[in-house]
């Protein structure tokens, strides 16, 4: 039986309708040498946050993807504060972003010790906060991956392995992902158990199509940053191609920024309820199809 882990537990499909698969409630984009970095009071965050969290369960949202990952401000202890003031589940990740946001820890570790980290945020919980991570996130340089990179999604496809995680990876290049799904097999994971986050930046749909064929999931996660004709463009090109079985829908957006006085102003998440999905029937895609995008996607995604 599929589970999907939350900051509110362990919920099945039919617990669960409208999923948002990459948003973030708390990011830190210095490095994490700075001075402050990944500071906040998680009341502060809720105070920010949940108004824009409980907006979207206006709209009919049952859970949010929460994308920051180690390296840009992972807080899980801030992800359960705002699930446990609104109800809304978080769905929260394991893992290291890409150079310079890695941390002497990571650098210095072997891959044995990140496998064993990644796998116990995966079965045990994410240090002391009993939240257990659903999803690894990684990442690689906009031009290749670098050598400690590879290192890290090395020890990730291990602990996908073991757990049935699935991988996000916050990489701009088709050919690159590429590279990662190569790494990935060659450690035993799967290509099915990857997403290829921000895949809207590859220009390319011939490596859109690569990408899909090795098995691997497609996200556009832009929507509400550009017009939405755009988006739509991208969507319907992708299901006439038959990508709608792997394709996954999110705004990239929030969030409470400790950088900025206040935590700055978040972008809110409903753009794609509002709007995006109206400008999809407006061009003859189905509910099926919407429900299969929506709902049933990022489940069958995030879920092991």
């Amino acid at each position: 039986m599929k589970r999907l882990f939350t900051t509110l537990g362990a919920l099945e499909r039919h617990q669960l309708g409208l999923i948002l698969p990459h948003e973030h409630v708390f990011v830190d984009l210095r490095t994490p040498d700075q001075q402050g970095y990944a500071q906040a009071d998680p009341d502060d965050v809720v105070r920010l946050m949940a108004p824009q969290i409980e907006a979207i369960m206006a709209q009919g949202v049952t859970a949010l993807v929460e994308c920051s990952t180690g390296g840009v401000g992972l807080r899980v202890d801030i992800d359960l504060a705002i699930s446990k003031a609104t109800g809304l589940p978080i769905v929260v990740p394991t893992g290291n972003y890409r150079e310079p946001w890695i941390p002497d820890w990571v650098r210095d570790a072997s891959e044995a010790a990140l496998e064993r980290w990644m796998v116990g945020h995966l079965t045990d919980g994410v240090d002391d906060t009993g939240v257990v991570a659903a999803w690894i996130k990684v990442s690689a340089g906009d031009e290749g991956i670098t050598p400690l990179e590879t290192r890290i999604l090395r020890a990730a496809a291990r602990a996908s392995a073991q757990t049935g995680a699935i991988i996000g990876s916050h990489t701009i290049k088709g050919r690159v992902v590429l590279d990662q799904l190569d790494i990935i097999e060659a450690e035993g994971g799967s290509a099915s158990r990857f997403i290829s986050i921000h895949t809207q930046e590859e220009n390319d749909f011939g490596l859109h199509r690569a990408v899909f064929e090795r098995g691997a999931w497609l996200e556009f996660d832009h929507i509400g940053r550009v017009a939405d004709a755009e988006v739509v463009t991208l969507v319907t090109r992708a299901l006439e191609a038959g990508q709608g079985e792997r394709l996954l829908l999110s705004h990239d957006r929030g969030w409470y920024d400790p950088a900025q006085p206040g935590g700055g102003t978040p972008m809110p998440y409903t753009h794609l309820v509002d709007s995006f999905l109206p400008a999809l029937r407006a061009v003859g895609v189905d509910d099926a199809t919407i429900t299969r995008l929506t709902h049933d996607n990022p489940f069958e995604a995030f879920a092991r």
